[in-house]
């Protein structure tokens, strides 16, 4: 049983729980990032230490794999979707576990739901029908994703539709010039107007950190996200080479603790990209309870932007309840 006489606390956190928290933002302030340094031999010694200074095993491995799901931000940004693929993801997003695994697991009475479900801005109002009443946001790609080089109106534009259709939360892309010039005035400027257009939207915003070059890049593009308003920053768009890796996710968390220092103003953390095992979620949700605690691995302040990996993570809560592994089959996303 997951829920032994002494065991780790389980609690089916819904979907919706803290949303009311946003990042208001403060002025451009370059001094708090500008004479940032990384060092990245540290950062990958720290990372490759995240998984074997902390294990989890047993019944609290079980216990982080379902904080896990709650956690995931359940996506499909194919050029083939469809209505009916959107509505399928949907139902999985309502109930992730069977109930026979969640009774298997102790865990009969809980509700067990992904933090969001993803989508192309022309797929929310199937997700927002699909969702109705369930408490789980839909989330929504805009502004040129995943290159973001459109025209800022029209990328302004794709947020005003998506919010329109009920996008609860809408991950920008960043232009990465701003980046790779150190203009970090252009960047303030569209990341806040960005902000602006969302409304009562939260605000994820991805830096694309495989294009950044640098870790020392990606810590100073995160600050001014967060500076402009971002509620969360976001590693990669899952389309380029290198996406969510430990030391960039370091850098990133790091930024967010120092940020709240500044300011006093909490913000979220969401990988996203080549993550598809469930180990892998357990890093992630290791680096986030090293660095910023357990409130950190809460789906108000932290996302894992996968698909695949709940397919995982189910096989490997299924093998804790009956000690066998199923087919990756029995477990389809959508």
């Amino acid at each position: 049983m997951i829920l032994p006489e002494k065991r780790p606390t389980i609690k089916a956190v819904p979907a919706s729980e803290g949303q009311e928290t946003r990042n208001r933002g403060t002025a451009l302030k370059p001094e708090w990032f500008e004479d940032a340094a990384v060092n990245l031999s540290a950062a990958e010694r720290r990372a490759a230490t995240l998984t074997t200074r902390r294990t989890v095993k047993k019944e609290w491995q079980a216990a982080w794999l379902v904080r896990a799901i709650t956690c995931v931000d359940l996506t499909t940004l194919a050029g083939d979707d469809t209505a009916g693929r959107v509505r399928r993801l949907c139902a999985k997003a309502k109930k992730p576990l069977s109930d026979e695994l969640q009774a298997a697991l102790g865990l009969a009475e809980e509700r067990i739901t992904v933090g969001a479900v993803c989508v192309y801005p022309t797929m929310v109002p199937h997700a927002v029908k699909a969702l109705q009443g369930s408490g789980i946001p839909v989330a929504s790609v805009a502004t040129g994703f995943p290159a973001g080089l459109t025209p800022l109106p029209q990328r302004l534009a794709e947020i005003h539709y998506a919010v329109e259709q009920g996008a609860e939360e809408i991950d920008i892309v960043i232009t990465r010039e701003h980046v790779l010039t150190q203009n970090w005035r252009a960047l303030y400027d569209e990341v806040r107007a960005m902000r602006e257009a969302c409304g009562h939207a939260h605000l994820k915003a991805i830096l694309a950190t495989g294009d950044l070059a640098t870790l020392r890049n990606v810590y100073r593009a995160s600050m001014v996200a967060m500076q402009a308003g971002a509620d969360f920053i976001k590693t990669s768009t899952g389309k380029e080479e290198v996406n969510a890796i430990l030391p960039v996710g370091l850098t990133m968390v790091r930024a967010i603790r120092d940020y709240q220092e500044f300011s006093g103003e909490v913000v979220g953390f969401k990988p996203a990209g080549g993550m598809r095992t469930a180990k892998d979620a357990l890093a992630w949700l290791i680096l986030m309870k090293e660095e910023l605690g357990t409130a950190s691995t809460m789906p108000d302040r932290f996302r894992l932007g996968a698909s695949s990996m709940l397919a995982d993570i189910e096989r490997q809560l299924e093998h804790f309840a009956t000690g066998r592994y199923s087919a990756s089959y029995r477990h389809p996303m959508a």
